[in-house]
């Protein structure tokens, strides 16, 4: 679950399907009662927020006004960035969508620089939408155990 927070910040763990599988570990003991219902619905929000990760930074800079030099320049610079580490991650779709307004535009550079910055807010989006879920998937770890967590230590002693 920690590993899933963390996650939300470094770009090479996916934060919230990380936090999902602490979840589908601790239903897959003898302690906790079976329920797929709150599994299927945790898993369907942690893969959407992985989807939004990746084209949040895209589809702000097309709102913050790029054109689709800028949109395809954001996908490419966070494509390459994924090479770089945090660091590409974080500045590629940036400069991605800077450098494909310019080749729309070359005169435009307050354009170019509005369309780039849109994508860095979509970057900013995405990590605190992130680390949001993950928290939330903590929070309900922790319920679950806390209110399983008898049953859960005596199996735990338990011996055959």
């Amino acid at each position: 679950m920690t590993l899933g927070i963390v996650g939300s910040f470094i770009p090479v763990l996916p934060g919230p399907p990380t936090g999902w599988i602490g979840l589908l570990l601790l239903h897959l003991t003898k302690s906790i009662p079976d329920n797929w219902t709150f599994l299927l619905i945790t898993l369907a929000i942690a893969l959407i927020a992985t989807i939004l990760d990746y084209t949040l930074p895209a589809l702000s800079t097309k709102k913050f006004g790029g054109s689709k030099k800028g949109v395809w320049g954001s996908s490419v610079g966070l494509g390459i960035g994924l090479f770089f580490g945090p660091v590409g991650i974080v500045f590629g779709p940036f400069l991605g969508a800077f450098l494909g307004e310019l080749t729309e535009n070359p005169k435009e550079f307050s354009k170019a620089l509005k369309a780039a910055t849109g994508s860095f807010v979509g970057f900013l989006f995405s990590t605190g939408l992130k680390a949001v879920i993950s928290v939330v998937f903590f929070w309900y770890f922790i319920q679950i155990f806390w209110t399983h967590r008898k049953v859960f230590f005596s199996q735990l002693f338990e011996t055959d």
